[in-house]
Parts: structure tokens; C-alpha cells; sequence
């Protein structure tokens, strides 16, 4: 039987930080404010920014949302990304993904300044996460790591597996993992004996975007599973990447969907956002 590592609880223990922290700041005159740009109308990405602007009220930040129409131009968003650059009351700066397929994603992550990119999507960042020597880390993995430290799991020494090799989430967990002397494994579609790597797993990470894809006769007894997948299976239903049903008996620790790394994943957004603040603002 797991142990199930909530999400939820985590992630209002570190928006409550976040909160203490910012209302220190205030006491100095500084606002953390985070700009989020959305281009079209994703209902998902939608529903994403609607909650990022919930958790900056609920810490007390400043929030601005820059809603453009499906045809804006690339040369409109770069300019607004410029402007929002130079604007000093704002430390943050997220660009909603994915976007309409006539706007460069590359193009729009390289334009936001390394300092005020709160994704760390940022190439700058991205190496700097190769050799651990970052100011911030992408949001879905930092919270993953965030929920293996609350229940006090070590990484030291052990066999991780990552599935998936995204940028967003796939390769920087297993630097992650790495940097805390994890030993690991990408896996990915051209894996070969999926199955038997994954059983060999202590720490097992599922980020490949498929409904109930790990199944128990691929976890070892007694494994962490990690969830990051957002799916919904034949009936709408919210699932994740693993099995829960199947999984859960065998795992010693895991985390749910919904309510597992998703919540993570905006509190890590706001540590970023108040980290910024703070390097812009001289704070140590």
C-alpha cells in the first residue's frame, strides 16, 4: 500500500512561504509582479492562466495578463515581450504554450530576458541547470523534486528512470535527479526493453503524455512513482501516465492525478516570480 504524496498540501505549504516572503518584501517597498502573455483562445490554456493569476492574488503579487488575438503577429508579440523586458515592476515574464502555429516558440523564449524568464525555458538557463549553477528551475520538475523532498525520500544512490524527454520536463528532471547523485535513465519511443529498464527503477518518473501507461507489471515492488501526465481517459476522466489502480499496490510512495505534480507546478511558478524579484531587486 503507498504512501500518496499530496500535491495539494505541498504546494500550499510553499505558496505560504511565498506569501511570508513577499509580505517582507512589501515592508521594503517591493512588489513581485509577474506578466503573463496569452495568444489565442486554448480553453486549457485558459484555465492555466486563470489559476496562475489566482496564486499571485493569493501571495500577493502583481499580476498582468496580456490576452492577444489569435493573429497577432510575430513582430507584435516580440514587441510586447521588449516592452515588458524593460518594464521594472515586473519580474516575471511567462509566454502561455503552446502557441498558434504561425508564431515562432523559439523565437518568443530566446526574446524574454534570461533574468525575468520564470519557465526557465531560456537556453541561458537551461545550461545553466546542466551545470547546477541556476537561479531557476522549470516549474513541473522543480515541484517534483519539491514533493520527493517533503516526504524526506533520498535520491542519493538510487536507480531512477524518467520517462520522457521533453525539454520542458523529461530532460531537466533527470539533471535534477543527477544532481542529487541520482543514477538515471532516459527513456523514450525508441527505448528498447521499456519494461524491464522501468522495473529496475527505485524512483520512477512518468512524463510521456500517454493515459495509464505504466502499468504495475513494470514497476518494482516498493518503487516511487512519480506522475507528471495529464490525460483524460475513455470516459473524459482526468488520469495520469501511470496505472494509479494497478500501480498503487506495489509502490511505496506515489502521487495522484489530479492533485499530485499539477498544484506543484504553479507554486514552483511563484518561488520563481519572488527569487526574480528579489535578484532584480539586490535581496539577498
Amino acid at each position: 500500500m503507498a504512501k500518496v504524496i499530496s500535491g495539494k498540501e505541498v504546494s500550499a505549504k510553499v505558496r505560504a512561504e511565498v506569501k511570508t516572503e513577499c509580505e517582507q518584501l512589501k515592508a521594503q517597498g517591493i512588489i513581485p509582479g509577474l506578466a503573463v502573455i496569452i495568444v489565442g483562445d486554448d480553453p486549457a490554456s485558459r484555465v492555466y492562466v486563470n489559476n496562475k493569476k489566482k496564486a499571485c492574488a493569493e501571495v500577493g503579487f502583481v499580476s498582468e495578463e496580456y490576452a492577444l488575438p489569435a493573429e497577432t503577429t510575430q513582430e507584435e508579440l516580440l514587441a510586447l515581450v521588449e516592452k515588458l523586458n524593460n518594464k521594472p515592476e515586473i519580474n516575471g515574464i511567462l509566454c502561455q504554450l503552446p502557441l498558434p502555429k504561425h508564431l515562432d516558440e523559439k523565437a518568443v523564449i530566446n526574446a524574454i530576458s534570461p533574468l525575468k524568464d520564470v519557465d526557465a525555458f531560456h537556453p541561458s538557463n537551461v545550461g545553466k541547470i546542466m551545470i547546477g549553477d541556476y537561479h531557476f528551475l522549470p516549474c513541473t520538475p522543480a515541484g517534483v523534486m519539491e514533493l520527493v523532498h517533503s516526504e524526506g525520500i533520498e535520491v542519493s544512490g538510487k536507480n531512477c528512470v524518467v520517462i520522457g524527454r521533453s525539454n520542458i520536463v523529461g530532460k531537466p528532471m533527470a539533471m535534477l535527479l543527477l544532481h542529487e547523485n541520482g543514477t538515471v535513465t532516459i527513456c523514450h519511443s525508441r527505448t528498447k526493453n521499456l519494461k524491464e529498464i522501468c522495473q529496475s527503477a527505485d524512483i520512477l518518473v512518468a512524463a510521456v503524455g500517454k493515459p495509464k501507461f505504466v502499468k504495475a507489471d513494470m514497476v518494482k515492488e516498493g518503487a516511487v512513482v512519480l506522475d507528471v501526465g495529464i490525460n483524460r481517459d475513455e470516459n473524459g476522466k482526468l488520469c495520469g501516465d501511470v496505472d494509479y489502480q494497478e500501480v498503487e499496490p506495489k509502490a511505496s510512495y506515489i502521487t495522484p492525478v489530479p492533485g499530485g505534480v499539477g498544484p506543484m507546478t504553479i507554486a514552483m511558478l511563484m518561488k520563481n516570480t519572488l527569487k526574480a524579484a528579489k535578484i532584480q531587486n539586490g535581496v539577498k
